[in-house]
């Protein structure tokens, strides 16, 4: 178990959803402000479906949090469903006095967690699936994200995220992986799904506009940068060390999340070596030596280690699994042939999933800088931070730029 834990609690259509992070050193500034942006950019995307237009996603914390800055205590916060009231006998917590208030789901949606935790559970009605297995989830993932961004600034750490492509549409921007400035992020936050290319920003519109009226969903890649940290992340001693295996797992339990990669892995697998690993050069800097790499094909780790170098995570997300023009299914109470469950839906959700993303990597880095530099409180990190930015540049070894 590292430094930093977190749990989520939640149904979509429930009363709220929870997030507790513990481990997060006492000290450190932390307002309400600094988990709604995220919030927000969680509900933003063109092809997003109603529940957007009913939910304005606000936290509150319940714990951890005193006076602007963190205790050292686990936080909670909590973030309401407002479409709760809508629900409210549906998703009541107390046993009906009589009949229950609405039938029984009992159609599998294919792709979906319907069936699979129907039989982990043994339940009848997939509504007692379907609503923790939903996206909505990720809310709790958002905000406890955030709490690590926060606090990955006082190491003067970035993450942020841009969608590569939607359906069959992929931006045609080019980028240095070695350089971050080399993504124009402002033309990200503005565009309508995350992406850095206008022109391919209105494609991706055409290509969900045409899903939607086929009764389509469409799902796409993103990628997520992670910059200004120092080498040393991470280990090799054991298989939980890796970094690089730490954040390929957590970007994987997305839902919706079938395939993830370091930079360009995939590509890299079709060259030969000279082509793809960095050469390690001396930069001149502050009339000193210091080793560096002009190029990152690597995406910032190398030996399950972080580099120095930006870290780039690419993840693909399938289709969304609720289709209005409903795939074939099974009814499990009468074993006959029908057409699956609806339930409302986006028709693309990449740009949802990217902002997903930065969390899940704002976690796992935020705990391995506190697995490697601990901090009780947040001037001990960063003071620990600090000391040994100062060994490996007066090693030679990184200097921060």
């Amino acid at each position: 178990m590292g430094h930093l834990r977190l749990s989520t609690a939640g149904e979509s259509h429930g009363p709220a959803e929870v997030c507790i992070i513990d481990g997060v050193p006492a000290g450190l500034p932390l307002s309400r402000e600094d988990i709604d942006a995220d919030l927000s950019r969680r509900q933003q995307g063109y092809g997003r479906g109603g529940r957007m237009l009913i939910e304005t996603d606000r936290c509150r914390f319940l714990a951890g949090v005193r006076l602007g800055k963190t205790l050292g205590t686990p936080i909670c916060i909590l973030v309401e469903n407002r479409d709760h009231a809508n629900w409210t006998e549906t998703m009541g917590v107390e046993e009906p006095e009589s009949d229950p208030p609405a039938a029984a789901l009992t159609v599998p949606r294919p792709g979906h967690a319907d069936l699979a935790g129907a039989a982990k559970f043994a339940q009848d009605d997939l509504r007692n699936v379907l609503e923790r297995a939903s996206a909505r989830e990720t809310v709790g993932r958002v905000a406890g994200g955030a709490v690590a961004k926060r606090l990955l600034l006082e190491a003067g750490v970035h993450v942020q995220g841009r969608v590569l492509s939607v359906g069959s549409v992929s931006s045609t921007s080019r980028v240095d992986f070695a350089d971050p400035a080399s993504v124009d992020w402002t033309a990200v936050e503005r565009s309508s799904f995350g992406c850095d290319d206008e022109r391919a920003d209105a494609r991706m519109r055409e290509e969900v506009d045409t899903a939607r009226e086929a009764g389509e969903s469409l799902g796409g890649v993103f990628e997520i940068w992670c910059w200004g940290l120092c080498p040393g992340l991470g280990g090799f001693n054991q298989p939980g060390d890796r970094l690089d295996g730490r954040l390929l797992g957590a970007v994987a339990s997305i839902p919706a999340i079938k395939g993830v990669e370091v930079g360009e892995a995939f590509a890299g697998a079709k060259l030969s070596g000279s082509k793809v690993h960095d050469h390690i050069v001396l930069l001149e800097q502050e009339d000193s030596a210091c080793v560096g790499r002009p190029t990152n094909r690597c995406a910032g780790t190398e030996g399950g280690i972080s580099n120095g170098m930006p870290l780039v995570i690419r993840a693909a997300m399938k289709p969304i699994p609720t289709l209005t023009r409903p795939l074939p299914s099974v009814d499990l109470r009468t074993m006959t042939a029908v057409a699956a469950h609806v339930e409302r839906s986006d028709v693309s959700a990449v740009t949802a999933a990217r902002v997903v993303g930065e969390a899940m990597v704002a976690l796992v880095v935020a705990d391995a800088y506190l697995d490697k530099f601990g901090g009780d409180h947040i001037a001990d990190f960063r003071q620990a931070v600090a000391a040994y930015e100062k060994r490996l540049g007066e090693k030679g070894l990184w200097r921060r730029s």
